[in-house]
């Protein structure tokens, strides 16, 4: 239980109303999950190469939709989308 001087925003807030009704779950073998998490994003973060492309408008304005709710800038979501599409971790539809 959080002391009435604790100051939380809305997102602490709900992890700590989580926690409290046991609907957060530990995650199994951790370490393996997190070094694999880490990986991906040292990996994802090396940016040496740089690239133009034009798209419609309509695209655009649905990616930063996409984008703004994940809580990301645009140009983050689309490079991260992309490096899930080449790792196979994101499949294309058919």
């Amino acid at each position: 239980m959080t002391k009435k001087s604790d100051k939380l925003d809305n997102e602490e807030q709900q992890i700590l109303d989580d926690f409290e009704k046991g609907e957060l779950k530990r995650i199994a073998k951790f370490k393996s999950e997190k070094e694999a998490l880490e990986q991906g994003a040292t990996s994802t973060l090396q940016k040496d190469r740089r690239i133009n492309i034009r798209i419609s408008s309509r695209d655009l304005e649905r990616i930063q939709m996409k984008a703004a709710r994940e809580g990301m800038p645009y140009q983050t979501y689309i490079s991260s989308s992309l490096h899930k599409l080449v790792t196979g971790r994101l499949k294309e539809k058919v």
